[in-house]
């Protein structure tokens, strides 16, 4: 999950589809200069990581945020921030007593 949210325009979906549900390749294209094809590429990668998925409407693939990684890379990331808080205030304490 961290690999593909790694990548600055792969990150810049995620906000899209934040904000914008369910979109198409063209929606996601436009007012950009990324290609459909481009779009296509770095969405398969978020798919593969679990963090999108696509839904067939008709004949348009919509394309739409699975938030079920997102909560957990961000579970993640708030413990490894606890452990970097309670290593840092060891740290600390430890200099302070020097």
């Amino acid at each position: 999950v961290f690999a593909a949210l790694g990548d600055p325009t792969r990150l810049k979906l995620v906000v899209v589809l934040c904000a914008g549900g369910a979109l198409s390749i063209a929606q996601l294209t436009a007012n950009t200069d990324i290609s459909r094809q481009g779009v296509t590429k770095h969405l398969q990668v978020l798919a593969d990581a679990g963090v999108v998925r696509d839904v067939k409407v008709g004949r348009e693939r919509l394309w739409q945020l699975e938030p079920g990684q997102i909560e957990e890379a961000k579970r993640t990331l708030e413990l490894i921030g606890r452990q970097w808080e309670v290593a840092l205030a060891k740290l600390k304490t430890f200099a302070e007593s020097v």
